[in-house]
């Protein structure tokens, strides 16, 4: 993907999103280091839950965005299990089963901090040969028209694809959901770099919009790009290393 144009809308959207964003109490209106929650996010939440592959799902996997909460307290209320990651993946997945939330506490267990004390953390390996996930949800900055999404510019989602892939819980028969609001999403086609996952569905408050022939690859990790990035020394990528080191010894 042209570096300099995925820039040019990131932040065209980032001053549209003014508007209708709500702001981090860490990070306020900075829009390169969150991705914001936005008015009518409640409805673009009840409309991925009339996606099949919702009511398929017993687990899905939801990132930790601020757009994503009320899918993640969704989640909990129908009775699916959350696969989330830590923030930055710096601590890993963390998984929670509706069981272990405690009466009336839904709300606060789709936060991060309930995630954090309800939840689980589960390594690769204990992933690893479980049911593939039928669902992922993600948020991001902006997505073109054809499915190409762009976050904050850390390539997490693409990077949490890649780890999942490479375990057997995410392949071709799962779908990707990007949750945004109608002025994040570009009125163009945008060709995706090796590593750039292209979704199913974009869901906004006030429509549904499906990709069709989406191209997407095996997820797997770019091991070559990974030194000297925020990413060499994640867990997971540790786990992960091992785990290949162990499968080829």
């Amino acid at each position: 993907m042209n570096t300099d144009l995925t820039q040019h809308h990131r932040e065209s959207i980032w001053k549209a999103l003014s508007r209708v964003a709500r702001p981090d109490s860490r990070f306020h209106w900075d829009f390169s280091s969150f991705i914001c929650d936005f008015e009518g996010s409640d409805l673009a939440t009840e409309r991925v839950r009339e996606l099949p592959a919702w009511r398929e799902a017993s687990r899905v996997f939801v990132t930790p965005d601020n757009s994503t909460e009320l899918l993640r307290r969704a989640a909990l209320a129908d009775g699916k299990s959350l696969l989330v990651t830590t923030y930055g993946i710096r601590r890993g997945f963390i998984q929670l089963d509706p069981a272990d939330v405690p009466p009336g506490e839904i709300s606060y267990a789709a936060t991060l901090d309930g995630i954090d004390r309800l939840g689980r953390p589960v390594t690769l390996t204990a992933l690893a040969g479980g049911p593939p996930l039928r669902l992922l949800v993600t948020g991001g900055s902006a997505i073109s028209r054809n499915g190409i999404r762009f976050g904050k510019g850390h390539g997490y989602f693409d990077l949490e694809w890649a780890i999942l892939s490479e375990i057997g819980l995410a392949h071709e028969g799962s779908e990707i959901v990007d949750v945004v609001h109608d002025c994040q999403v570009v009125d163009v086609d945008l060709v995706g770099a090796e590593h750039d996952v292209p979704v199913d569905w974009i869901v906004t408050p006030t429509g549904t919009i499906g990709i069709p022939d989406v191209q997407r690859r095996p997820g797997r990790v770019l091991w070559d790009l990974l030194p000297g990035t925020e990413h060499e020394h994640l867990p997971p990528i540790e786990e992960l290393r091992a785990m290949r080191t162990r499968s080829t010894s």
